[in-house]
C-alpha cells in the first residue's frame, strides 16, 4: 500500500472507542449499556439514544453474548474500494443481537442459498490487519 492508498477496511479508533477495538481484538463483542433505562446499544456513542443520559456512571461497556439473528443481506458483487474488490462477493448485512441493538455486518461461512431472514448467527472476529478484528457473523452451529 502507497503512502496516498486509504484503507476503508481498517477503524480509526479514538480514546472512547479503543475499548470496543481492544476487545474485538481479544475476541470479544461489546456493547454500550445504559443503567438508566437498562437499554444496550450499538454503534458505540458516549451517550444513551433512548434516555440521552450521559453519564459516565450510566453509560459504559458491557459484554454481548454474541448471539445474533439476520434481519435482511446484500450480496456484494462489485466494490471498487480497496481491499473490497477481491472479497467480492461477499455478504453484507443487519442482524438484529440478542440484547437488542441492530448492527451493520458481514455473514461468513454460508452460501448465499442458504441465508434465511431470522436464522441464528454467532460473532466471530476477521483479522482486520493492524491489530485489529472485525466482528463478522456466521450461523449458529
Amino acid at each position: 500500500m502507497t503512502a496516498t492508498e486509504v484503507r476503508f477496511d481498517v477503524p480509526e479508533p479514538d480514546a472512547f472507542t479503543r475499548p470496543y477495538w481492544d476487545a474485538a481484538a481479544e475476541g470479544r463483542l461489546l456493547l454500550r449499556h445504559c443503567a438508566a433505562c437498562g437499554r444496550d446499544h450499538h454503534y458505540p456513542r458516549e451517550f444513551c439514544p433512548f434516555c440521552w443520559s450521559d453519564s459516565p456512571d450510566e453509560v459504559g461497556w458491557r459484554e454481548a453474548s454474541g448471539r445474533a439473528t439476520l434481519y435482511t443481506w446484500s450480496v456484494v458483487h462489485r466494490n471498487d474500494l480497496p481491499p473490497f474488490g477481491s472479497r467480492t462477493p461477499y455478504v453484507a448485512a443487519v442482524v438484529d443481537l440478542a440484547e437488542g441493538p441492530r448492527m451493520m455486518t458481514e455473514v461468513v461461512g454460508c452460501e448465499e442459498a442458504d441465508l434465511r431472514i431470522g436464522m441464528e448467527l454467532t460473532v466471530d472476529f476477521r483479522e482486520g490487519g493492524d491489530g485489529f478484528a472485525i466482528p463478522v457473523f456466521r450461523p449458529a452451529p
